[in-house]
């Protein structure tokens, strides 16, 4: 990171406010999601802050086993901080996070950022007719 910026995997120096700002008004992946909710995902999950001095101006988070599997969700960049290569930053420091090493798997879901996450290996589902899924349906 440039020293204007820094990541951090410290769950205390997380903002919820700011993490559940975006995710419920900006996010396309979970608008008007609960307080409650994204509270218990960070509590649940590995978890990577983006920081311009105090002020957290990004996020990500991985919910794995830390041993096979891994799911990167959440990842954002605030608006006004974008077209800096944070994004790509956050994804190389997280690929690169000893914890998460050797695991078999990592899987993620993405509407329109594909370019920045094929720059680290992920592809298309080799098989997509073997993958599964239940969509819940949910009051947010």
């Amino acid at each position: 990171m440039t020293n204007e910026y820094t990541i951090s995997v410290d769950k205390a120096k997380l903002d919820l406010a700011v993490i559940h700002k975006f995710l419920s008004q900006e996010a396309y992946w979970c608008k008007n999601i609960p307080v409650e909710i994204v509270q218990r995902s960070i509590e649940n999950s590995v978890c990577f802050g983006v920081y311009q001095g105090d002020c957290q101006i990004g996020f990500a988070r991985v919910v794995t086993d830390l041993s096979t599997f891994g799911y990167l969700a959440d990842v954002f960049i605030l608006p006004e901080h974008r077209g800096k290569g944070l994004s790509k930053q956050l994804v190389a420091f997280i690929m690169a996070y000893p914890p998460l090493q050797g695991l078999r798997r990592i899987m993620l879901v993405t509407q329109d950022a594909h370019g920045l996450y094929t720059q680290f290996g992920f592809t298309p589902i080799d098989s997509p007719e073997n993958t599964m899924f239940i969509k819940a349906f949910t009051a947010y």
